[in-house]
């Protein structure tokens, strides 16, 4: 007997029913025709069996499944957007509180607002922004939740003219360990808005965020240029060197990966090693072409596909790369510069990606982003001006184990100590999470924690303990 249908064996009909009576959402079984589909998360790494699964309509589903799953000792899963990828939104035997079906969101034009429940994927966010020339810091790929992201930190296209989406989060509604249903704001709870600042889905199940918005669009000027594969050392200098001059308005991103068939890209290249400079240029789209220029004379161009585009184009343009149902597994680590061994490691990594599907990113950051206050918000690494993502992903199980070791080599490679960004970490580990925050952020997310949720019922997350844990 598996141990999902043990535990709801020893949970009984009657208590059941009664759960199911309180919800104005669903309660998924496993023997309902609905579960697998339920169950089945972004990420197909993690294949779990969750006992049951509550697709919440409101808050008040939300604290009806807190409190039974308190009462009941389930483990308890939070899922908004399901890209977690340590496969926190979902797990065997307890329970999923699932928030997809509690996808609005309203836009405040006047006052530059945007409230999204918890449910909401950033395309949500992005369509009903974008009628009023609006947006916030969204994710590279619109299907990524408005709530893990933005919960872990949130780097995207706009991350350094506004900052991290945690960086233009105002307030937000949560539902806390004991089935509290709180608002918080920098004049209500501001400790706990701090901690939602960056320190993950630690403290509850956050129901509605609300966010300082950006004047954008409708048109950026944006894409992607393709170099080479053996120039990836020539592009990460030329890139270094050109970034150190970017306004805030430009945010760039270099991708070390193998050239997909696709009909822009020329047929000899197909299945080669390649580098792509992807980003936006978020200021008057007349002037993107010369913004972007110092980035697309890098080394030899392959293919430039740089141009005017809709923003929400832009915010859709990785999509189809990153499908739902493949395995994936992510390392990643902050580092100052792109010389010596750290140029060093990523080109060599680059020669070893274990397959067509495996890649390397390097975003720029700082700009406003670095210009938060570090005690600001829970968000611990703002002084670095590079992130390196190591993406290792298969279609099928075959290959998987060693795409995984390639990426966590590269991560060592890189040194010890490197601090890391929880949203990118494919892992659970105490050492990478404390790691992930300074010393002193980290002790004040603890008191957070022994205050909001002093058992540690929501441990589904990069973990922060609390004391009595």
């Amino acid at each position: 007997m598996t141990t999902t249908q043990a535990r709801q064996d020893t949970l009984g009909e009657a208590t059941l029913g009664e759960l199911a009576e309180g919800l104005r959402g669903e309660l998924i079984r496993p023997a309902d025709p609905s579960y697998d589909e339920a169950r089945s998360i972004w990420n197909a790494a993690h294949d779990k069996r969750p006992a049951l699964i509550v697709r919440c309509k409101g808050v008040a589903d939300v604290i009806r499944a807190v409190e039974f799953a308190r009462s009941e000792g389930l483990t308890v899963a939070v899922r908004g957007g399901g890209h977690s990828i340590p496969g926190f939104s979902t797990t065997d035997g307890g329970l999923v509180i699932d928030l997809s079906l509690m996808n609005a969101v309203r836009i405040d034009p006047d006052r530059r607002r945007i409230v999204a429940q918890g449910g909401c994927v950033w395309a949500d966010v992005d369509a009903e922004a974008q009628a009023f020339g609006l947006a916030v810091t969204g994710g590279l790929v619109s299907t990524t939740g408005v709530a893990g992201f933005t919960l872990g930190g949130g780097i995207g296209w706009l991350v350094r003219r506004a900052g991290l989406a945690c960086d233009n989060l105002v307030g937000a509604d949560i539902v806390t360990a004991d089935g509290r249903y709180l608002h918080t704001s920098e004049d209500e709870n501001p400790e706990l808005l701090w901690a939602l600042r960056g320190g993950g889905g630690n403290f509850g199940v956050v129901t509605s965020f609300e966010f300082k918005a950006h004047e954008v669009g409708p048109t950026v000027f944006a894409g992607l240029v393709f170099y080479p594969g053996d120039q990836a050392a020539e592009v990460l200098r030329g890139f270094s060197t050109a970034a150190a001059g970017a306004p805030d308005e430009l945010s760039l991103a270099i991708n070390l990966t193998t050239a997909p068939p696709l009909p822009f890209l020329p047929e000899e290249v197909h299945g080669k090693p390649i580098v792509a400079v992807l980003g936006m240029w978020s200021g008057q789209p007349e002037a993107g072409d010369a913004a972007t220029k110092p980035f697309r004379e890098l080394a030899p161009v392959v293919a430039d596909l740089f141009g005017p585009m809709p923003y929400n184009a832009m915010q859709t343009l990785l999509d189809p790369l990153f499908p739902r149902g493949m395995r994936n597994y992510f390392r990643s680590a902050f580092f100052h510069d792109l010389g010596g061994s750290t140029l060093d490691a990523i080109v060599d990594a680059h020669t070893k990606v274990p397959n067509g599907f495996s890649e390397l990113h390097v975003h720029h950051l700082g700009g406003a982003m670095g210009r938060v206050p570090a005690d600001a918000t829970a968000f611990g690494t703002r002084d670095h001006e590079f992130i390196l993502n190591v993406v290792a992903r298969t279609p099928e199980a075959e290959g998987y184990d060693e795409a995984v070791q390639w990426a966590r080599s590269t991560g060592s490679s890189l040194g010890p100590g490197a601090a890391s960004y929880v949203n990118f970490t494919g892992e659970t580990n105490e050492d990478i999470v404390r790691a992930s925050y300074p010393a002193a952020t980290y002790d004040r997310l603890v008191a957070v924690k022994n205050t909001y949720d002093p058992t540690n019922l929501f441990h589904l997350n990069q973990n922060i303990r609390p004391a009595s844990a």
